[in-house]
Parts: C-alpha cells; sequence; structure tokens
C-alpha cells in the first residue's frame, strides 16, 4: 500500500515510520510512504500556507490554493470524477477511527492522508474534492500528523505479511468487537502470582474457550 501524506511538517514522521515493524515493512515493499507539503506549492513570495478567516474568529486557516495545487499534482479532480485513491482529512469531526474502519482501508492500495494545522482547512477543499473525514479521537492535537500516524499504522498493520504472525491482527483486541483476554509469560509464578493452571495445559480448545469467555467478562 502507498500512503501520500500532505503535511506542513514531513520532519515530524522521520521517527516513527523508520522504526520497528513499520520500518521492516518499508524494507520488504509492504508500505510505501511519499511526503507533499503544501508549502512547496505556495505562490507568494513568503510561501505562505495560511491567513486569517473570514469572519473575524481567532486563529489561522490553511490557504485553499497550495492544497488543491498538491491534491491536483496527485491526480485528484472534483468530485464524482475517477480519483486516485481515498483521499482522507485527519479530523475531529470526521467518521470514527474504529478497527471496522481500519480493515475497510486496508482494502485500498493508495490512501492520501491530509494533515490539517492552524485552525484547519478551507471548507471549500472539503466541497470541491472528495474528502472523507476520519476522527481519532473527541479531542483537540496540535495537527493531524499525530492522527495520521494513528490511522497509518492501524491500517499498515493488517496488510498481508506486515505482522510477524498472520493470526495476530485477528485475535487483536477490538477485531471481533471484544477486548483483550489477559497475557501471561514466564516466570509461572511471580510475586506470588500464577499464570492460570488451564494456559498450562496444552489443551488448545479449553485454551481457546477461557480467552473467549474472559474477553466477554472484560467487555461486559
Amino acid at each position: 500500500m502507498r500512503f501520500h501524506i500532505i503535511t506542513l511538517f514531513p520532519e515530524f514522521f522521520a521517527g516513527p515510520l523508520t522504526s520497528a515493524l513499520m520500518q521492516r515493512a518499508k524494507d520488504a515493499g509492504i508500505v510505501h510512504f511519499s511526503f507533499h507539503n503544501p508549502r512547496d506549492a505556495a505562490t507568494d513570495r513568503h510561501r505562505s500556507v495560511d491567513d486569517r478567516p473570514y469572519g473575524g474568529s481567532p486563529g489561522m486557516v490553511m490557504l485553499p490554493v497550495p492544497m488543491a495545487s498538491v491534491l491536483r499534482s496527485l491526480g485528484f479532480g472534483p468530485r464524482g470524477q475517477k480519483q486516485p485513491g481515498r483521499l482522507i482529512y485527519l479530523s475531529p469531526k470526521g467518521r470514527l477511527l474504529d478497527q471496522a474502519l481500519a480493515a475497510e482501508l486496508a482494502e485500498e492500495t493508495r490512501l492520501t492522508l491530509i494533515c490539517g494545522r492552524y485552525e484547519g482547512i478551507d471548507s471549500r477543499i472539503e466541497e470541491l474534492f472528495p474528502v472523507e473525514s476520519v476522527s481519532v479521537g473527541d479531542f483537540i492535537l496540535n495537527g493531524g500528523e499525530t492522527a495520521a500516524l494513528c490511522l497509518a499504522e492501524a491500517v499498515a498493520r493488517l496488510l498481508p505479511g506486515f505482522m510477524g504472525h498472520e493470526d495476530s491482527g485477528r485475535e487483536e483486541s477490538f477485531s471481533a468487537g471484544l477486548l483483550e483476554y489477559p497475557h501471561y509469560t514466564r516466570p509461572e509464578v511471580w510475586e506470588g502470582e500464577r499464570v492460570p493452571e488451564i494456559l498450562l495445559s496444552g489443551h488448545h480448545a479449553k485454551i481457546a474457550e477461557w480467552r473467549r469467555a474472559n474477553q466477554l467478562t472484560i467487555n461486559n
């Protein structure tokens, strides 16, 4: 899958996208990341990307012209036309990112993520282009970069070959609408607390039953 990330701060992604499983997936060609800075498309000598909003409210709004220039360079056009993949704007007002949406997006071959800054993007971008808003929660961040990282990781780890064990993504928390069952590892006894005997039994059917029961217990 290819992720195109539109951001004023591409350096924000340097650490998270070059660590652990994500770097391994990049090396294996499972995921690709490209960054597109609206400032590079600015037309004035100050390379302006924001201005005061009409109506006199506080804060600044990202200018539509540089953003539209970037979107068009990536092949996006007016709504109703064939588009090069899904275009997602990270915004608190959008559809909540959950495991079902992550699985839906993992079926795509290309995602373009818009990281807003300041008070957000000019609403005409959303009116003219096929923008889908997605939220990672009911809270405010400094910008969409952190949210884009959440989405990219949630989606990427569902791609074939990303996880070391292909069943990992299916068994994880929320994958079936349930919370995670408890996990234990060595030693068998620690600080006076023992690992549940059923997990040491080697009886796979009973272990699966125990895990299912504990998921339901936690969820309720």
